[in-house]
């Protein structure tokens, strides 16, 4: 569905100062790496595993080399690749919109924007603004409300669980409460990306924050809308795979 730029695979030697990390290639070479996920990283930070990274010298940057996945082992023992650039999501999300897989949920939607100040004060901004336009049949929208979109990269599991947060946030806490405040005069949703495809539920991460697992139930008794995305990557595409199920709490 998403088309990667190529990718050169590597070995994790270390992750460190939450921004860096030193892989080396298969020609024996060690480069230093621009990590953009500075979280715990809980479940796919394995020194001695593969990684994949992105090589885009330019004058503009200080690392000539990205982390975009690492791999990764699944439930069941297969090895499995998971996306860990946090800079990709609201690419790949967007794309999935485009694409129409998400209509039987959001509806046709007629415009896009990223970035757009909102919040209190207008000091947050929301992942995606979302207008939402006519059917195929030119018929008006059936909810004509402005859909806020949230967007979660989500890499750690427990079994076919998908997790967010692994750690605590406060930013998250705040998206929460900013998303519920748009209700009901207009639609807001969580979209937690699922970046890696072993999984088939999704729950708030109590273990690692349970104010944000509040807050969570908080919204979707509010009407916040949840929709887990999966996706598989690969060294070459990124797939959406469909939604996962949604659980109000992490089992205990």
């Amino acid at each position: 569905m998403l088309t990667l730029e190529p990718l050169v695979e590597g070995v994790l030697l270390k992750r460190y100062k939450r921004f860096l990390a030193d892989v080396e290639l298969a020609d024996g070479q060690v480069v230093t790496v621009h990590c953009a996920n500075t979280g715990p990283m809980t479940g796919v930070l394995h020194p001695g595993g593969r990684v994949r990274l992105r090589h885009a010298p330019s004058p503009t940057r200080k690392l000539a080399w990205t982390w975009e996945q690492a791999e990764t082992t699944s439930a069941d023992g297969r090895p499995v690749w998971v996306g860990i650039n946090t800079a990709l999501p609201n690419r790949l999300v967007r794309a999935t919109i485009e694409a129409g897989y998400l209509e039987p949920w959001l509806g046709p939607i007629a415009a896009i924007r990223a970035e757009v100040p909102y919040g209190e004060r207008r000091r947050s901004r929301i992942d995606l603004l979302l207008t939402p336009g006519p059917g195929l049949d030119g018929a008006p929208p059936a909810d004509p409300r402005l859909i806020y979109l949230e967007v979660k990269n989500t890499t750690w599991s427990e079994g076919d669980l998908a997790l967010f947060p692994d750690t605590v946030t406060e930013r998250g806490q705040k998206h929460l409460l900013e998303l519920a405040a748009l209700l009901p005069t207009a639609r807001a949703v969580l979209l937690p990306c699922l970046s890696r495809a072993d999984v088939t539920r999704f729950a708030p991460g109590d273990a690692a924050d349970p104010r944000y697992g509040e807050l969570f139930r908080q919204a979707l008794a509010a009407g916040v809308e949840v929709l887990p995305c999966i996706f598989e990557f690969s060294g070459e595409a990124v797939h959406w795979l469909g939604l996962a199920s949604v659980l109000e709490r992490q089992p205990t």
